[in-house]
């Protein structure tokens, strides 16, 4: 139930209470406060939206204004916090870092789902560079880093696809190719606060089978005050520059604005944020491991080696913007506007070798072998492949949202909200290679030298690969055939739409029933991708060409490969001055990649909230249900027998999604919580296309194809979450979270017959191939178990020992075990995301504007998702890992330089490396990749 304005008597007392009973907290432990003339209020400050670092003022005593975007996310509960002994003395306000954890301490326990949270330090500031960042130091929550950075998260150890995304509780468009958002949209700067719901709640739209993750923006009239804050920061890697043209520092800037006018009845909310940063990733990629016999034993050896150094320059501008207008004591309206637009542009330049799985293989002489894997030895007759490879992708994210919210005098209360949410995104994958010669036996050959490590293979090579009359424009292993392909383009393109449209009515009755409510939601979701792909051919028709003078820019050095330096250049720039031309490539995989899914879901949900005191202690929660009626279509081509036609397919389906949550609020600041639900969670768009893509096998001499499913169903689990918490004022926390997810269905590949009747012969299929064939499908079947333990904390030291006032400690650590099964009749594996041990934590001090922290992330093994050939996914077994942070900075209260706050952090301190291995086999490493260490210094100044 949610603690209304003074507009409701009843209300105005529930906030009066909460209130007074968190100012009674603040005041009990005056050693973690710093000397001020106002007194906050924590339930003032944890409404969303609210600023969470402001002193209270008259527009904050309005108590829990979390639904204030039109109740779109679970509220908190109306129950105050036990009242602590006030002590006299000055008035008193914790700012910065402490200040946020204890909001998120508050919002943990006034919450009747299971909730983890992030707030911001200060205005436009939350804990760390990037959402994810700040996400994945939540307990239960991870990320896999890409590029050196995080930018999608895992959740109680299952895949980005299995969360959600809101904002200000509404759902998001993805700049991804499914359903999972990449938080490199969201700046930083223009979030107050996140909120990861872990448990169901009929009332929560758009929810995920892992969780639900909100991000807020300011409400300007819960902020009750003027403020103008500005920003910048510079980053540095240490790792330096890599490629001609790349840098290694960048920079971003941010600004911000919030006021009210008219008496307080209108706010505004503007934000801004640029970002222009270079990223520098040295790679090693191994095509896999060979088998090759060593003294008559087969014996394992690298197959191949396809490694770069990656820069990349990511530049976005974010902009937020809302109004909140408030013409009487009983309506509020609110209109959110966000913009994103998206750059990230990156330049791959490396050697390939063909080693153990070459056509013609190459000869291995002096192998050494180690534990059943060679490890040293020399190739001989190696023809390499030079590669200068492009990547750019381009997004814009637009989101609008409008709520107009009616709360009566007389309990009835009523709302309305409507938004829509549209992602376009361009990704242009541009390959190209050069040689020694074209195809095999054309060019001079290579005898190298090779060590095999734990962090992958180096080389000792004989040819100058930085050589223009040596390496030429070509194909160097005839991948192209006839068609003389001297690289490949591929242009995707991606266009995502949410509309969504609600009405809700709420009666507040009283007790045990404190609060009814009714609604209906229809969504509409329309997702598609384009693909156009092309082969890169020399525009003279020769089949290899020299590289033109004006296109040749500093070698690249690969000396961390042992491979030295090769020739650069810029394949954006040949191709736009004609020395390629392109042609399309027409084969049935290309078309059968498109899709089109589009989803409309009407929800009608009922939900009762509870309030029952019982003796000293208290119940609260809410119990609900949701039915969800869904009608999904998958249209795409697909082969007629003369040519190419686009068809649809679908299904539709009902969901009833019971869910109950239920809080015993103890006397002695203990808290114990029940969950149950019914969940979902739908597939993958890629999953549920309807195209079929197919060649001919030459080993089985059939025809063999893969390709999506429109009839997928959902993959749904019934879910029971119990939590202890022990609550130490609004201060810190101590909690034990279970979860138990049991999976009554997924989604898996599997081969199945399949007659290719109508469909044209491959060309590499002879007349009179049988048309039943096989194909790989993903099917919905039996599902699994995932279960867990979590244990989460935040401790002020200075309440424990009070020689320790200013330092504290946050964090978790969660073990999950899974027995879901993938594959029919298989065993039990590791789905992607899963790390079975998550840990994290964050020691920091915070006094007399003096503020330093340290933190440490760890995930165990884990199946991760990278890009492979055509920016499809792949998925390899990665290692376990342990990123160390840092940072340290002042904050000026007074005096002339009152408002500005200095920092400086650390990422990525050890220099951990990202590293995938060849199944279980962890001495054969496929991707090793360093990233280096991050530094960023900068400034908020606020007005």
């Amino acid at each position: 139930m949610i603690v209304r304005t003074a507009a409701s008597a009843r209300a105005a007392r529930l906030a009066l209470h909460l209130g007074a009973s968190s100012l009674a907290l603040t005041l009990a432990s005056p050693a973690f406060a710093q000397a001020s003339t106002t007194v906050p209020d924590p339930a003032a400050s944890t409404s969303t939206g609210a600023n969470p670092n402001e002193p209270a003022s008259a527009g904050d005593q309005q108590g829990d204004n979390a639904a204030v975007t039109g109740d779109t996310t679970p509220q908190q509960s109306p129950v105050a916090t036990q009242p602590a002994p006030e002590e006299e003395g000055a008035d008193i306000v914790v700012t910065g870092f402490r200040r946020a954890l204890e909001n998120a301490v508050v919002e943990k326990k006034t919450r009747d789902l299971v909730v983890e949270s992030i707030s911001a330090e200060d205005i436009g500031k939350l804990p760390d560079a990037s959402i994810a960042e700040s996400i994945a130091r939540l307990p239960g929550v991870t990320s896999q880093r890409v590029n050196g950075r995080s930018n999608a998260i895992s959740i109680r150890g299952f895949a980005p696809d299995f969360s959600t995304t809101l904002l200000n509780g509404r759902e998001q468009t993805s700049t991804g190719d499914n359903r999972a958002v990449e938080y490199d949209q969201y700046p930083a700067e223009v979030v107050n606060q996140v909120l990861i719901y872990k448990t169901a709640q009929a009332g929560l739209i758009g929810q995920g089978l892992s969780g639900t993750v909100d991000l807020r923006t300011i409400r300007p009239l819960d902020y009750g005050r003027q403020v103008i804050s500005v920003g910048a920061r510079g980053t540095y890697a240490d790792i330096g520059k890599l490629n001609a043209g790349s840098k290694e520092f960048g920079y971003r800037a941010t600004a911000t604005y919030v006021d009210q006018f008219a008496d307080d009845t209108l706010g505004v909310a503007l934000s801004a944020s640029y970002l222009d940063e270079p990223y520098q990733i040295q790679e090693f990629n191994a095509w896999g491991y060979a088998q090759v016999p060593v003294n008559g034993t087969p014996t394992n050896v690298i197959g191949g080696s396809k490694s770069y150094v990656t820069s990349t320059t990511l530049k976005r501008l974010g902009l937020s913007g809302t109004v909140q207008w408030k013409p009487t004591d009983t309506v509020t309206t609110t209109l959110d506007a966000f913009y994103s637009d998206f750059s990230d542009e990156q330049i791959k330049r490396g050697i390939e070798l063909p080693l153990g799985f070459g056509s013609p293989a190459p000869t291995l002489t002096n192998p050494t072998v180690t534990n059943g894997l060679v490890t040293g030895g020399t190739w001989n007759g190696v023809e390499a492949v030079v590669r200068n490879d492009a990547f750019d992708r381009k997004a814009k994210l637009y989101s609008f949202g409008y709520n107009a919210k009616y709360e009566g005098d007389d309990g009835w209360n009523a709302q309305v909200d409507v938004s829509y949410s549209l992602t376009k995104r361009r990704e242009l994958v541009l390959e190209s290679y050069a040689g020694t010669g074209f195809g095999p036996g054309d060019g001079a050959t290579d005898t190298i030298g090779f060590q095999t490590t734990p962090n992958g293979t180096t080389f000792t090579p004989t040819l100058n690969y930085s050589d223009p009359d040596l390496i030429q424009l070509t194909d160097p292993l005839g991948w192209g055939g006839a068609t003389r392909q001297a690289g490949y383009y591929n242009d995707r393109s991606v266009r995502d739409s949410i509309r969504q449209y609600r009405a809700e009515i709420e009666r507040e009755i009283g007790s045990p029933i404190s609060a009814a409510r009714f609604g209906l939601n229809y969504t509409t979701h329309d997702k598609s991708l384009t693909p156009n792909q092309f082969f890169l051919v020399l525009a003279s028709g020769a089949a290899q060409g020299t590289l033109p003078s004006q296109y040749r820019l500093d070698p690249t050095n690969l000396s961390y490969l042992g491979l030295g330096p090769m020739l650069s250049y810029d394949p954006r720039a040949v191709l736009d001055g004609g020395v390629y031309s392109l042609t399309r490539n027409n084969s049935n995989d290309v078309v059968s990649s498109a899709f089109r899914v589009k989803e409309d879901i009407m929800t009608a949900y009922l939900q009762a909230d509870l309030r029952q005191p019982i003796g000293s202690a208290e119940l609260t929660g809410n119990i609900g249900v949701q039915a969800m009626l869904t009608e999904q279509k998958s249209s795409g081509l697909v082969f007629n027998g003369t040519g190419f036609s686009t068809i649809t397919r679908g299904d539709d389906y009902l969901d009833i999604l019971p869910s109950a949550n239920l809080s015993l609020r103890l006397a002695s600041d203990w808290v114990i919580r029940a969950a149950a639900a019914r969940q979902m969670q739908r597939p993958r768009m890629d999953d549920m296309r309807v195209a079929l893509g197919y060649g001919f096998s030459l080993q089985e001499g059939i025809l063999t194809g893969s390709g999506g499913n429109p009839f997928l169903r959902p993959i749904r689990s019934n879910s029971y979450d119990v939590t202890i918490e022990k609550y130490f004022g609004n201060r810190g926390y101590l909690a034990v979270q279970g979860f138990f997810k049991d999976l009554k269905s997924f989604v898996y590949n599997l081969e199945v017959p399949y007659d290719y009747s109508g469909f044209p012969l491959p060309p590499a299929a002879p007349a009179g191939t049988p048309t039943l064939g096989r194909a790989t499908i993903p099917i919905n079947g039996e599902g699994g178990k995932i279960y867990g333990v979590e244990l989460a904390g935040t401790l002020p030291l200075g309440q424990i020992v009070g020689a320790l006032d200013g330092f504290g400690v946050t964090g978790g650590g969660s073990y999950t075990k899974t027995e879901i099964t993938p594959t029919p009749g298989g065993a039990a594996e590791d789905i992607p995301g899963y790390s079975r041990w998550v840990a994290n934590g964050t020691a920091f001090f915070e006094k007399w504007g003096l503020n330093v922290r340290g933190s440490v992330r760890y995930r165990s093994t884990f199946i991760g998702e990278l890009s492979g050939f055509g920016a499809q996914r792949t998925r390899r077994r990665a290692a376990g890992e342990l990123i160390v942070d840092g940072q340290i900075g002042y904050d000026f209260s007074s005096g002339t330089f009152n408002g500005l706050s200095l920092f400086l952090q650390g990422q990525n301190l050890t220099d951990e490396p990202f590293k995938t291995i060849n199944g279980a086999n962890t001495a054969e490493v496929i991707d090793f990749q360093r990233f280096g260490r991050r530094f960023l210094a900068g400034f908020t100044y606020r007005f």
